[in-house]
């Protein structure tokens, strides 16, 4: 058998807000013709690059996953325009100045054109990796081609700031329940993954934002990395997680497997 292709390390946060009937999570539809996840309503993240943890060395914090909540926060601010960051001083960002800031670089740096370290060094600013609650950590499956050791994060969203898709990789988005994405999903009007489900099942029922904080720091984050099983008799397909890492369950059906 040929080895299974490296799992990149990637980090995705999960944008959230209070809204009417409970927490939002910002959400975006993934351009048909990108490499991965093509159509797909997901969370903003992506691959952790050098640079990324350049930056968390740059911090001095102690955290073992400073890179990757550096590489959640440069992912957020490319897909949504939000930045979690604050001043040098620690202030928060205002909307003006968080709007100003995606004006002047949000274009350039999803073009490869500047660097979000250049940008950080531009506007004097420190990402918040403080603001990032771990959620969970997935692993991609051994036999697929394309393979991603993701963390999640949890985060507020900064109040009052105007997040919006970028275009290009995105092409829509979306502040929405966990309920109303599942929902989506099982009607069949949204394309949504197997971890992607799993997570919004989690968030589903959290009273307020700082509820599902609150609960995201007091669960051990378990990693996970299914594994396909043929049941012998009947020839239905499930996907085995550990039972440990809390998501009711061990087994789930396989589905079309869109991992």
């Amino acid at each position: 058998m040929a080895e299974p292709a490296p799992a990149r390390p990637a980090a995705t946060v999960l944008l959230l807000r209070d809204g009417p009937a409970g927490p939002e999570v910002f959400m975006v539809v993934r351009h048909r013709q990108i490499e991965f996840a093509a159509g797909a309503l997901v969370f903003p993240g992506g691959r952790v690059e050098a640079a990324d943890a350049e930056i968390a060395a740059g911090l001095d914090a102690a955290d073992p996953f400073a890179a990757l909540r550096v590489a959640a926060i440069r992912e957020a601010f490319e897909e949504s325009g939000l930045l979690l960051a604050r001043t040098e001083a620690g202030v928060a960002l205002t909307p003006a100045q968080g709007a100003a800031v995606a004006a002047a670089h949000r274009e350039a740096l999803n073009a490869g054109a500047r660097g979000f370290a250049a940008l950080l060094q531009a506007e004097g600013l420190v990402p918040d990796i403080g603001a990032l609650v771990r959620f969970a950590h997935w692993v991609t499956p051994e036999d697929l081609p394309k393979r991603f050791d993701t963390h999640f994060f949890l985060a507020p969203a900064p109040g009052g700031h105007a997040a919006a898709h970028d275009g290009h990789e995105a092409v829509d988005s979306v502040w929405i329940t966990p309920e109303a994405a599942l929902a989506a999903a099982e009607a069949g009007t949204r394309t949504v993954l197997f971890p992607t489900r799993l997570n919004l099942r989690r968030l589903a029922g959290a009273a307020s934002l700082e509820a599902a904080l609150a609960a995201a720091r007091a669960r051990e984050v378990v990693r996970v990395q299914p594994v396909l099983e043929t049941d012998a008799t009947s020839g239905a397909r499930f996907l085995r997680i550990p039972v440990e890492a809390g998501y009711g369950g061990p087994l789930f059906p396989a589905g079309t497997r869109a991992m």
